[in-house]
């Protein structure tokens, strides 16, 4: 039963949102896995999607997922372009992993609106601007 599998806490692995670049039209966005650990952590399995109401009705992108055979220590991977569209919705990432047998899961939510230039740091490891969730 689900209460007896263990409790294994999601630790020093986060999600970011990157700024790439801009041009005078738009600017270029990243969504990136981030493993701060110093060992690799493999078969990882990102699922994404955005949800929430824009103008009063209610909106939901498509499911998207993102398999990765390892992840090394200290090292990142991309997992999809982010347009700016929707950065007025709930952006849920999902992510599971095993470190030897034990897996691992998580789920990050960058809620409305919180992908803005105030709320920005210089990422770890992608040393990139943006907004990360650990």
């Amino acid at each position: 039963m689900i209460k007896d599998l263990p409790e294994n806490n999601v630790q020093d692995i986060a999600i970011a949102v990157a700024l790439e670049g801009e041009n005078i039209e738009t600017k270029i966005w990243y969504v990136y896995l981030i493993n701060l650990k110093n060992e690799p952590i493999e078969n990882v399995l990102v699922t994404s999607k955005g949800y929430g109401e824009k103008d009063g009705v209610q909106v939901k992108t498509s499911t998207l997922r993102h398999m990765f055979p390892e992840v090394s220590g200290q090292a990142f991977k991309l997992i999809e372009p982010i347009d700016e569209q929707t950065f007025g919705l709930n952006n849920e990432y999902w992510l599971s992993y095993y470190i030897g047998k034990n897996i691992y899961d998580k789920k990050f939510i960058f809620l409305p609106e919180s992908i803005v230039e105030m709320n920005f740091i210089k990422l770890p490891v992608l040393n990139k601007p943006g907004v990360m969730i650990l």
